[in-house]
């Protein structure tokens, strides 16, 4: 290298040093004078949504790829090792058989996907090439040859390294319907089939589709919980080392039931125990899946039941149960939601839990998003989830100002209108929400202390808990945590909880 130019890069290097000094001046004058501006907590920080809600664009079937979070419906999910597994009905938007047997797409029923974060989710394909043929020999024979089109509501099961997974198949309308189970090495398969743990047809009460598994941890039986509008919901005993009935034909006892199947559904039971609470707790889903789908709780002390609800009356009694988990919503600047039932509980194995279910995006409500909400227990022992979608947002703690500003809150209640059912289901064409079917948002404001109003909230910092009055009612417990604004593609603080009659309650702070 010659002098001039050894002295070019003296200085080129004197001048990239001084700029990297003042940027770095600038950015922590910046970090300083912010800190004061605003409380760290109460920030509502830009943060984009990973992926949007309308997944037309990619609808087609050489798409399938591309489904992470899309076409998600009936899904059941385990951790294992550092990785979420999640199964689902092979219900698909804009389906087309022909196009994607021309196209040598693997349609074969029972979606998979995986992730590490319960945010990013990998479509890795199709459980099974083709529905098992016991199955279809036993819908066809019930039902003259209709039916069996598609694998239903899969769930899985882990034993001595063993994966089960659990599915139906059925014909729609009729309760001559087929659950059996398969095994594999790995969670994704390939998958063998073991044969049948129950079916349904002429002249049963009950409907052998959606299945949940639990092992009772004091005697290490397990218990399969199914059903739906055809009779309620019943519970069995299985035999762990077959994963079959305990008892040959049996088809269990009545646990779950409502009224006027005429214009009540129910169906989809998913049970989870916490061992702290030392409870079984017993997911349901009621009314039409594309319209007015909402999730309610039971509980027991027993995986076999009985089960009971906020007000300890029985489930099984016809009564229209709470607490309303989850029900169709729409918060501002977004069309909202419904069909928001059909759950399946996932443990991350750390003392946290999430609600992963299907959302039918509105007014059409025929795509089906997936959502992921953890789950909050309230100090009286039920379980509540968060009002957004999302489960990416580290927690943390907040202070009585945080709070300071306008909120959104939603009360979650009993859908107002009554509709005429077909097999569980709405009549073809009323696929969209009718007015008042859609919980829908109010602003509230919350005042700085010492301001008028300031006696209608208040906030204890050790618990994290809110208690809001009005005129008419309190609602005390509330549970504040961090939270993705879907709506607005910020983070921001959330709020959710039970009222007094078991209904939810869900807010977030917008301004």
């Amino acid at each position: 290298m010659n002098i001039s130019s050894f002295k070019s890069s003296i200085f080129k290097f004197g001048v990239f040093y001084k700029t990297v000094g003042l940027v770095l001046l600038l950015v922590a004058i910046a970090i300083v004078y912010y800190s004061f501006q605003t409380p760290t907590c109460s920030s509502i920080i830009p943060s984009s949504n990973p992926w949007i809600d309308n997944y037309s664009a990619i609808a087609g079937m050489e798409h399938y790829k591309s489904w992470g979070t899309y076409n998600v419906h009936d899904p059941a999910c385990k951790k294992i090792g550092d990785t979420y597994y999640m199964y689902s009905t092979d219900a698909i938007f804009a389906e087309n058989k022909k196009e994607a047997k021309e196209k040598d797409i693997p349609l074969g029923y029972i979606q998979m996907r995986k992730s590490k974060d319960l945010v990013n989710w990998e479509f890795i394909g199709w459980a099974f090439p083709e529905i098992p043929t016991e199955a279809i020999k036993w819908v066809h024979q019930q039902a003259n040859g209709k039916g069996a089109t598609n694998i239903w509501a899969p769930y899985l099961i882990e034993y001595n390294g063993i994966y089960r997974l659990y599915y139906c198949v059925s014909a729609f309308g009729l309760n001559t319907s087929y659950i059996g189970m398969a095994e594999s090495n790995s969670p994704e398969g390939p998958w063998q089939s073991r044969g049948c743990v129950v079916k349904t047809g002429k002249g049963d009460v009950m409907n052998a589709i959606d299945p949940s598994v639990i092992e009772d941890p004091k005697n290490g039986k397990w218990w399969m919980h199914y059903g739906s509008y055809f009779g309620g919901l019943f519970c069995m005993e299985l035999n762990p080392e077959t994963g079959l009935a305990a008892t040959p034909h049996d088809q269990g006892h009545l646990i779950a039931r409502r009224a006027d199947y005429k214009k009540d559904n129910l169906e989809a039971p998913e049970i989870i125990y916490h061992p702290e609470l030392k409870k079984y707790f017993l997911f349901t889903s009621y009314d039409p899946l594309m319209t007015t789908y909402n999730i309610r709780v039971a509980y027991s002390d027993k995986p076999e039941g009985p089960f009971k609800d906020f007000y300890g009356q029985d489930i099984k009694d016809t009564t229209n149960n709470v607490p309303i988990i989850v029900a169709p919503y729409r918060f501002n600047n977004h069309p909202g939601w419904a069909g928001t039932a059909h759950c399946g509980i996932i443990d991350d194995g750390n003392g946290h839990y999430f609600m992963a279910h299907q959302g039918r995006l509105s007014p059409d409500n025929q795509m089906m998003d997936l959502h992921v909400r953890k789950i909050y227990f309230t100090e009286s022992g039920w379980p509540v989830v968060s009002p957004q979608r999302y489960a990416g947002t580290p927690s943390r703690d907040f202070e009585r100002d945080d709070l300071v500003g306008e909120w959104e809150i939603i009360r979650i209640s009993e859908p107002p209108l009554v509709r005429d059912l077909i097999a569980g289901q709405i009549l073809w064409g009323e696929g969209e929400l009718r007015k008042n079917e859609q919980a829908l948002s109010t602003i509230v404001k919350f005042e700085k202390e010492g301001a008028a109003g300031v006696s209608n909230w208040t906030f204890n910092k050790r618990k994290q808990s809110l208690n809001i009055k009005s005129d008419n009612e309190e609602i005390s417990h509330l549970i504040v945590m961090a939270g993705q604004d879907w709506e607005n593609e910020t983070e921001t603080i959330l709020f959710t909880g039970l009222d007094k009659a078991g209904y939810t309650v869900w807010g977030k702070k917008v301004k």
